[in-house]
């Protein structure tokens, strides 16, 4: 969420592909921390408690509150508007973003969250980079982040100067490596393909 917001004007940047993003973070926040897992295409809770994070507690309520398992692609399209709210509710409470109310034509109401605090996106952006173009040995979730940018098609959020063709193929030469813990790797994949096949439904409906 944060690298989308554009620091000075706290615009969004590809809405629709940060709000998958976002939702599908939360799943892999919870499969990083053995609360779910996929089995099959199916997103299965292994444990319900709370883990006290308030922009995961409800996707993890969202989903132990189903009788029946739901492929990846329906959570993510789920709970995209609500994880996005959730995210940027965080940030504000962090003191990272501000929250800036406008009205568009003095009809329309907007809310742009301009940064307040860089700290925390320079070293999220100084880590990626580090890992990226430095070579440098990545955790399990930098390597799931960088999963979530590139399934969702916002790596240039977090790399806008690089080379698109280079870019892609360390991105996917990272996805391919060893993961300590399989449940997160399967957890990726899943959003990435729930995120692309979204993003592709969305653009042939839009196209015809």
């Amino acid at each position: 969420m944060l690298l989308s917001l554009e620091d000075d004007t706290g615009a969004g940047q590809e809405p629709m592909r940060t709000g998958l993003a976002v939702a599908g973070a939360a799943l892999v926040e919870l499969a990083l921390l053995g609360r779910i897992a996929v089995v099959g295409k199916d997103i299965v809770v292994r444990d319900a408690a709370p883990v006290g994070e308030p922009a995961v507690d409800p996707v993890l309520a969202a989903l132990a509150g189903r009788e029946k398992p739901r492929k990846a692609r329906d959570w993510v399209e789920l709970l995209q508007k609500d994880a996005v709210n959730a995210a940027r509710g965080r940030l504000l409470e962090r003191g990272l973003v501000r929250e800036e109310r406008k009205r568009v034509w003095g009809i329309f109401p907007t809310r742009r969250y301009p940064e307040a605090d860089g700290s925390v996106e320079r070293e999220l952006r100084d880590t990626l980079e580090a890992v990226v173009h430095g070579g440098a040995e990545p955790d399990e979730r930098t390597v799931a982040l960088l999963g979530l940018l590139h399934g969702a098609g916002l790596q240039e959020l977090a790399f806008p100067e690089a080379e698109k063709k280079a870019l892609d193929r360390r991105l996917t030469e990272l996805a391919q490596g060893q993961w300590s813990v399989p449940l997160v790797r399967d957890a990726v994949r899943a959003v990435q393909a729930a995120t692309t096949a979204t993003i592709a439904a969305v653009t042939a409906v839009t196209l015809t």
